[in-house]
């Protein structure tokens, strides 16, 4: 590994610590790389900045969704052309990307939350049913007093992702919600958003309760699509 890119990165030590992974590595392509350069492997990255190869994993995979790198088959990682339109007009350029990276990640919540739900329906507990409703209730209770209860609105999907019996779809959860956050916190405050997502939520609360796996995965994508029409507005 050349000293002169070594130099370019500092050990990470933040809680979320693939998003200052991913940062370094922005810095790195804006200022160092260029089109066509590979970038350091998962096992140099993780080394350099002493940190597991998962969170690098994870950076990388946001920097792919950003548009910024690539992976080819046989080759690595690798830093992406920068369109014309970028260099004359980097603003509406990161917007459009922006809008694509959103679509998608909000496309892929469609493909994961559903299937989540039914199975919920069918694995959840008693207990883990209970935990939902005290959930909704917390949410309910934050809306009364004008609050967009963001924490609360996570965390039911979290407990449905749970209550499937698949905790390793939790950690993509996880990272789903992170890379939407700040479109969720945006949209969580926009008027009536922030009942409708608690109707959602209560329709698919419902649905599991009475164990009906269809109703619930239909509850779900309705309540995402809710949600994606209210965030599409926002643009």
């Amino acid at each position: 590994m050349p000293a002169s890119i070594k130099a370019d990165f500092e050990v990470v030590r933040r809680h979320k610590v693939y998003e200052a992974i991913a940062e370094q590595i922005e810095r790195l392509i804006l200022e160092k790389l260029k089109p066509g350069d590979k970038l350091p492997s998962e096992r140099e990255l993780a080394e350099m900045l002493q940190v597991s190869r998962s969170s690098i994993r994870d950076a990388i995979r946001g920097l792919e969704l950003t548009g910024l790198v690539e992976p080819r088959q046989g080759a690595g990682t690798i830093v992406r052309e920068r369109s014309a339109e970028s260099s004359v007009n980097p603003f509406a350029n990161a917007l459009k990307r922006r809008q694509k990276r959103v679509g998608e990640l909000l496309d892929f919540r469609k493909m994961l939350e559903p299937p989540l739900a039914a199975r919920a329906a069918t694995h959840a507990s008693a207990d883990e049913i209970a935990e939902m409703g005290e959930i909704l209730q917390r949410q309910a209770g934050m809306l009364a007093h004008g609050e967009p209860a963001i924490a609360e609105d996570a965390e039911f999907h979290y407990s449905v992702a749970l209550a499937s019996g698949n905790s390793v779809v939790l950690k993509v959860l996880d990272i789903l919600m992170d890379l939407l956050r700040d479109t969720r916190e945006r949209s969580l405050q926009a008027p009536g958003r922030p009942q409708k997502s608690l109707a959602g939520h209560q329709r698919i609360l419902a649905a599991i309760k009475r164990r009906d796996p269809e109703g619930a995965r239909s509850a779900m994508r309705r309540h995402i699509e809710d949600v994606e029409r209210i965030v599409i507005d926002q643009f």
